[in-house]
C-alpha cells in the first residue's frame, strides 16, 4: 500500500461566489485528507480557481471590473469560506498564477508534439456559461431552443483541434480494463455509453476572446479554458519544472469532481495525458448534486445555500457533518433545513454531546477527575474496534455516510451500556467500586476511538473532547 496520498477538488470557476456545492465537494476532499493523514500517509491536498475563459470575460465586462480584477475579488471568497470551513489544502492554486501558465504551455506543447494538436476550421454551438461545446447530441435536445438562449452561440473561427477521435478506442479499453478509474459504477456506464457514441476530435483554442493563456506557436489564439483548467491537478506538482515532486505525487489517487463535470476528467483529461505521455489519475470520484428544500438550486428562485451563513449560526463542525452524513456521495441530495436540525440535534447534541457531558461528570464525580485505568475485556471496546475497521473499509470506498453509520453504533451502544449499568446506582455500594471504574474506562476509551474516526469530519470539536 502507497503511503502517500493525492487528492484533489475541481478548480472553482471565479465568475460567482462559493456556495453548497462548492463546500460539498471541498470539504469530502478535506476529510479524506484528514482521515489518510491519520492513517499515517503523507498526503497532499489541491484546491484553487480557474480563472480564464470567456465567461470571467464577459461578466468582468457586465460589472467593470478587469479579468484579474474580478478573479482577485471572488478568489478571496473561496479562500474565506475554506478557512471558516478548516478546509486543510496543502497549496490553492490559481490559473492565472505563473508557474501554472508555464506548465500548461508545457503540457500543450507535450501534445503537439506528439502529433495531437493541428489547426482547422470550428463552426458549431458553444455554450458560453458551460464553456463547452455542444454535442449533435445536445443541439439535438435543444432544438429550436437553442437560437432563444444568449448563453448559447454560433461560432465559426479557425482553431487548434486535439485528436480526442485517435484515442477513442484506447480510452475505452482503459476504462475496461480499470473498474476502479471511474466511480461510482453508474457514471463508469454513462462515460462509456458516450465513447461508444464516437468522439469527435476538440477545438482547444479560441480567438473570439482574449482572457487565456496566448498559444506562443499562434498568439492570436488563446488555450481552450478547460486544456488550461485540466492541466492544474500537473501544475501544482511542479509539472514542467521539478520533476522530483511530480514523480512523487503523480498520479493522482483520486479527482473529486460534480457529475456534471464527469466528461470532462473522464474524456478530455484522461486523452490529453495520454498524449503528454503520463500516467492517468488512479479514479475520478463523481458526486451527485444538492436540490434545496426539494427544488433545484436557482438563482431566479433564490434557494442557494449561503454556507457562510451556516456556518456563522451553527459553525463549521456542523455543516462539515450534515453535508456527509445526509445521504450516500455519489448520488443526489437535499438540503432541507430542518432535517438539517434535527441532525444537529439527535446526533451531535443527544447521541455524541450528552454522552461526553454525563460520562466526564461521572469521572469527576466517581474518580476524582482521573479517568480509571483498569482495562477489562470489554465487549463495548471489543465492538467499537470493529466498528473502527468497519468505518476505515467505508472511507477507502467514500462511502461517508455508512462510516458515520459506524460511528453512530458506537455511541447508541456507549449510551445503553451506561443506562443498563445505572452507575449512579453503583456509587452508592463501595463493593461495586471497581466494576464502576473499570466501567468508566470502557466507556471513555469508546469516547475516545469515537473522537478518533469523527476527527477528519468534525476537528475542532474532537479536538475538545480529546482535551476533556
Amino acid at each position: 500500500m502507497s503511503d502517500k496520498f493525492y487528492i484533489t477538488t475541481p478548480i472553482y470557476y471565479v465568475n460567482d461566489y462559493p456556495h453548497i456545492g462548492h463546500a460539498y465537494t471541498t470539504v469530502a476532499a478535506d476529510v479524506m485528507a484528514r482521515f489518510h493523514r491519520l492513517t499515517g500517509k503523507e498526503v497532499y491536498f489541491l484546491t484553487g480557481t480557474d480563472e480564464h475563459g470567456q465567461k470571467i470575460e464577459k461578466t468582468a465586462k457586465q460589472t467593470g471590473e478587469t479579468p484579474i480584477g474580478l478573479a482577485d475579488r471572488v478568489v478571496e471568497r473561496f479562500k474565506t469560506l475554506w478557512e471558516k470551513l478548516n478546509i486543510s489544502n496543502d497549496q490553492f492554486i490559481r490559473t492565472t498564477n505563473r508557474d501554472h501558465i508555464f506548465g500548461a504551455l508545457h503540457f500543450f506543447q507535450k501534445c503537439f508534439e506528439s502529433g495531437d494538436i493541428y489547426l482547422g476550421d470550428y463552426e458549431g454551438w458553444y455554450a458560453v456559461n458551460d464553456e463547452e461545446f455542444l454535442t449533435d447530441t445536445q443541439v439535438q435536445e435543444l432544438g429550436d431552443a437553442i437560437h432563444n438562449n444568449p448563453n448559447i452561440v454560433r461560432l465559426k473561427e479557425k482553431t487548434y483541434f486535439f485528436k480526442l477521435s485517435k484515442y477513442q478506442d484506447k480510452l475505452l479499453k482503459y476504462i475496461n480494463d480499470h473498474k476502479e478509474f471511474i466511480q461510482p459504477e453508474a457514471r463508469r456506464n454513462e462515460v462509456i455509453k458516450f465513447i461508444e457514441r464516437g468522439l469527435k476530435d476538440l477545438s482547444i483554442s479560441r480567438t473570439s476572446f482574449q482572457w487565456g493563456i496566448p498559444l506562443p506557436q499562434d498568439p492570436k489564439h488563446v488555450m481552450y479554458v478547460w486544456f488550461d483548467a485540466l492541466s492544474n491537478y500537473i501544475t501544482a506538482i511542479g509539472y514542467g519544472k521539478d520533476q522530483a515532486m511530480m514523480d512523487k505525487w503523480w498520479p493522482a489517487n483520486v479527482h473529486l469532481v460534480g457529475k456534471d463535470i464527469l466528461r470532462f476528467h473522464c474524456i478530455f483529461w484522461p486523452a490529453f495525458l495520454m498524449s503528454a505521455g503520463l500516467p492517468l489519475p488512479k479514479s475520478v470520484f463523481a458526486h451527485g448534486w444538492w436540490t434545496i428544500e426539494g427544488e433545484k438550486m436557482s438563482k431566479s428562485k433564490g434557494n442557494f445555500v449561503d454556507p457562510f451563513e451556516f456556518v456563522e449560526k451553527y459553525g463549521a463542525d456542523p455543516f462539515r457533518y450534515f453535508l456527509l452524513r445526509e445521504f450516500p456521495f455519489g448520488q443526489d441530495g437535499n438540503f432541507a433545513a430542518e432535517q438539517f436540525r434535527l441532525r444537529l440535534n439527535n446526533d451531535l447534541a443527544n447521541e455524541l454531546g450528552n454522552l461526553v457531558s454525563r460520562t466526564i461528570s461521572m469521572v469527576g464525580k466517581y474518580c476524582g477527575g482521573k479517568i480509571p485505568n483498569i482495562p477489562s475485556k470489554s465487549s463495548l471496546v471489543e465492538e467499537s474496534l470493529q466498528h473502527a475497521k468497519n468505518f476505515q473499509q467505508h472511507m477507502d470506498k467514500m462511502t461517508f455516510d455508512q462510516a458515520l453509520n459506524e460511528v453512530a453504533l458506537i455511541l447508541r451502544k456507549t449510551n445503553q451500556s451506561i443506562d443498563t449499568a445505572a452507575p449512579w446506582k453503583m456509587a452508592k455500594d463501595e463493593s461495586l467500586k471497581t466494576q464502576l471504574e473499570q466501567h468508566l474506562y470502557e466507556w471513555m476509551e469508546a469516547i475516545r476511538i469515537a473522537s478518533v474516526l469523527l476527527y477528519p469530519f468534525m476537528p475542532t470539536l474532537t479536538g475538545e473532547i480529546r482535551k476533556n
